[in-house]
């Protein structure tokens, strides 16, 4: 049944993407891309706790045999991947209707193949192709959509960094197979649970190579400008299937590939800890700053990204250790962590393509859109960006528990370089969690809050149930924690030989190993908070019935203000914390004056302040600019002289004749 599941959902995404480039109605499409994302929904289910099974595909690439099998972490995170994609599919999104609307939905379907060769396939050739499709595919979303006037710019940066951690991942490939004599997966297995040099210079490249979509740095910077070239949509799924993939394949190359033990893995590990906390806090810090709905989300799917590179490199760094219970609990968090992401996450980009439809904008700012849209879209939003925000009783706030209390068995480890690796990367995660609780509060409070009178328009029903059922799922994981953890079972015990889910429930409680240590109990807490809130709810009645409320203008220094020309902005949100970590954003400031009837009648003050990207103006532009020298250096042989060709064609020939006379 699985196995048939599965092959019905391949075969209508390819069906849906030749649908959409044929021209035949794109609803047609869309009805196939959300059939196929429930196929593989249930196929998931139907599979989560043992896996998908071995099936050969019948084709070889080269001598490799093709190989597709579904580890219980790729069904977990494909199936938490896939349920934000089929409520997105059948919504429009920003792009126009008719041949945009075709071509988004060619990318979406094709991204999708990509991301589920990437999770399934299991050899190295096979994988990498699927790895380009799925980059290719994404590409396509957001230069078929239109959104953006000028998208090749975003898209060409994007695909140049994909591209560049595709070569380190084909490097790692290559040295990996090489050293087991096979392309195969099943090869790459570790004989040697001792590290040595190579193991630093192959987790290296695997960070390097996967991080490119994860955003690890320098490679968050191309998320803002990518994102914010496509719509919500195309972010959901960047942010939910897309991102799950590449991390799913990250977590392999470490945990299955890479040795386990000695000071080389233990350094490797430490690394990837590090470099996972320091992006996370530049990824955030720029998030907060951002006054676009898809770039904020994009640099906070970063963040989210990089806290779990993070926490996987604690759950190496524990087997290093030789504390594989620990190991296997930081590894169940991160797949805990990236299933509420993808929901929470997927909730507020449809909930940024309805604050387009209705404001023609994706800005931050006071619109008054959950006064006049239903209370199913303001639940669901704020679901969100609660979990994002990591607040009680979400789904956000019990992965983030379980990432500090992860790091907090630190004090287990007897190695003194690693045990304050672990908890410089609990500080530096605190700090993160207290920016994203101002990130979210500025993205609900400032995007959707302020006057009632700005926009009088609606969320589509279809749109407003979307994001309503997304939020409930955000909360409905929560509630379900306590047994839906038990799913990840059997990947712990393959992967680290111990089942960790038995000692993180207790009950109804949620506990880190132990329940002598600390808990939690999310379901609880849905039955307390009601009842706990009829006593501020009581008190509220009875003083508007027994006190008269009298509704005055906001004071604003004595003068008679419009409440929307003094409204909270984006930017008087996060200036203060833009000044205190200027060091961090450098900020830059620009102020313009234009005069009418000479120099001392202001017309119109024009003011611009931006946070300047840290890695663009020291990396990125030196090599763009070396690349196009190069470019114009090799362009000279272009030049339509039938002699130079002919001269460089001989010079080919006897330098072919002189290695085959003189090369042994």
């Amino acid at each position: 049944m699985q196995a048939d599941l599965l092959v019905a959902m391949v075969l209508l995404w390819v069906v849906s993407a030749m649908v959409a480039l044929m021209g035949l109605p794109a609803m047609l499409a869309r009805l196939g891309i959300a059939i196929g994302c429930l196929a593989g929904i249930v196929a998931s289910l139907e599979g989560l706790a043992i896996g998908s099974p071995v099936a050969s595909l019948g084709v070889h690439v080269t001598d490799t045999p093709v190989h597709f099998h579904l580890t219980n972490a790729a069904l977990w995170l494909m199936l938490f991947g896939l349920i934000p994609a089929f409520v997105a599919a059948p919504l429009k999104n920003g792009a126009a209707e008719g041949w945009s609307a075709r071509r988004w939905l060619a990318g979406f379907a094709i991204t999708l193949i990509g991301a589920l060769g990437v999770m399934g396939l299991q050899d190295a050739v096979s994988f990498l192709i699927a790895w380009e499709v799925m980059s290719l595919g994404g590409a396509a979303m957001i230069l078929g959509e239109g959104v953006s006037e000028t998208p090749g710019q975003s898209v060409l940066f994007m695909l140049s960094l994909l591209e560049v951690g595709a070569v380190g991942i084909l490097l790692a490939l290559l040295l990996i197979a090489s050293r087991a004599g096979s392309c195969e997966f099943a090869a790459f297995t570790s004989t040697s649970t001792l590290s040595s040099p190579g193991t630093l210079l192959l987790a290296l490249l695997l960070l390097f190579g996967f991080g490119a979509k994860l955003g690890i740095l320098p490679f968050y910077e191309w998320f803002p400008a990518a994102y914010g070239s496509g719509s919500g949509a195309t972010g959901l799924v960047f942010s939910g299937i897309v991102l799950n993939a590449a991390f799913f394949a990250l977590g392999r190359g470490i945990l299955e590939w890479l040795p386990h033990r000695g000071f080389w893995a233990m350094s490797a590990a430490g690394i990837m800890v590090l470099a996972g906390v320091v992006s996370a806090i530049l990824a955030i810090f720029n998030a907060f700053q951002e006054e676009d709905w898809r770039r904020m989300l994009s640099l906070s799917s970063a963040e989210n990204a990089c806290v779990a590179v993070a926490v996987l490199g604690a759950s190496w760094l524990f087997l290093a250790c030789g504390l594989p219970e620990q190991a296997a609990l930081a590894w169940i968090v991160c797949l805990l962590h990236l299933a509420e992401h993808s929901l929470a996450k997927g909730t507020l980009f449809l909930t940024a393509d309805g604050v387009r439809s209705v404001t023609g904008s994706y800005a931050i700012r006071q619109t008054g859109l959950l006064r006049n849209n239903s209370v199913a879209f303001g639940i669901g939003a704020l679901f969100a960006a609660m979990s994002l925000a990591a607040l009680p009783p979400q789904a956000g706030f019990v992965s983030e528990w379980y990432v500090f209390q992860s790091l907090f068995h630190g004090m287990q480890v007897n190695v003194l370089a690693a045990r304050l690796t672990i908890a410089i990367a609990a500080a530096g995660l605190a700090l993160v969690a207290a920016v994203a609780l101002a990130t979210f509060a500025k993205l609900y409070g400032v995007g959707l809050l302020g006057d009632h009178h700005v926009h009088a328009r609606h969320f589509s029903a279809g749109r407003s149930t979307g994001i309503f059922v997304l939020g409930g799922f955000v909360l409905a994981l929560a509630v379900a924690m306590p047994w839906a953890v038990h799913a990840l079972g059997s990947g712990s015990t393959a992967l680290f030989g111990v089942d960790a889910t038995a000692d993180m429930q207790s009950g109804w409680l949620l506990v880190p190993l132990s329940n002598k240590f600390a808990f939690i109990s999310p379901t609880k807490m849905i039955i307390a908070g009601p009842l706990l809130a009829l006593l501020p709810v009581g008190l509220f009645i009875f003083s508007r019935r027994s006190l008269h409320f009298r509704r005055v203008a906001i004071w604003s220094g004595g003068r008679r203000e419009d409440a929307r020309r003094i409204a909270t902005t984006s930017l008087a949100f996060s200036n203060a914390l833009r000044t205190f970590y200027g060091f961090i954003y450098g900020p830059t400031h620009n102020l313009e004056r234009e005069y009418d009837h000479g120099p001392y009648f202001v017309k119109r003050l024009i003011f611009n302040q931006e946070v300047a990207p840290i890695f663009g103006p020291g990396l990125f532009r030196p090599l763009a600019r070396a690349v196009r020298k190069l470019a114009e250096a090799v362009s000279r042989l272009q030049s339509g002289y039938l002699n130079l060709y002919n001269a460089l064609i001989g010079m080919l020939l006897v330098l072919i004749l002189a290695l085959a006379l003189f090369y042994r």
